[in-house]
């Protein structure tokens, strides 16, 4: 039997499931990539920025009555970081002119990796930024992301950077690709 995959965008009602998600896809997913100190610190920078689902720029891709997946992308200037996160989000709003869209908070429920669902939502994403007048986008890649995003055309640009949680470095890549 194939399993049937729906994807939609997300809603508020959605977000104590999509955080469940995130927790495990932090939690497991990063431990080949990460040590435990910094898989631990990556709950601190990561998780969903809520108003990605306000903004109607947010994704889900569900399997039955489970969430198998989500992203987004943001027409605001915020790279990466959740409500919860200690990163500084800016909402201000980037000129699709002349500024990137901005790839954010992609998670797989470990349950479902290896089955294109991050492809899928990153594809999602892509023409829903390409419709808004982007020509470009960029995203800030967590050790475990970079592998999918270079398979999907996103290339380095800047050099490995790292956030401070407590006296842990996480590691993270800042990656674009033209649209």
């Amino acid at each position: 039997m194939t399993d049937r995959f729906i994807d939609r965008m997300a809603r508020l009602d959605d977000l104590d499931a999509l955080h469940r998600v995130m927790s495990r896809s932090i939690a497991q997913l990063q431990t080949e990539f990460l040590t435990p100190e910094q898989v631990t610190a990556s709950h601190r920078v990561m998780g969903l920025d809520s108003l990605l689902v306000r903004d109607g720029t947010y994704f889900l891709v569900e399997c039955g009555d489970r969430i198998a997946g989500c992203g987004g992308w943001s027409f605001r200037e915020t790279l990466y970081g959740g409500d919860e996160s200690i990163i500084a989000r800016e909402p201000s709003i980037v000129d699709p002119s002349s500024g990137a869209a901005k790839i954010r908070a992609m998670y797989t429920d470990p349950d479902f990796t290896r089955r294109g669902i991050g492809r899928r939502i990153l594809k999602l994403c892509e023409q829903a930024a390409r419709s808004a007048g982007y020509r470009r986008a960029e995203l800030m890649a967590t050790a475990v992301g970079v592998p999918l995003y270079e398979s999907c055309g996103y290339t380095p640009k800047t050099k490995l950077q790292f956030a401070q949680v407590g006296g842990v470095q996480v590691p993270l890549l800042r990656m674009e690709k033209m649209l």
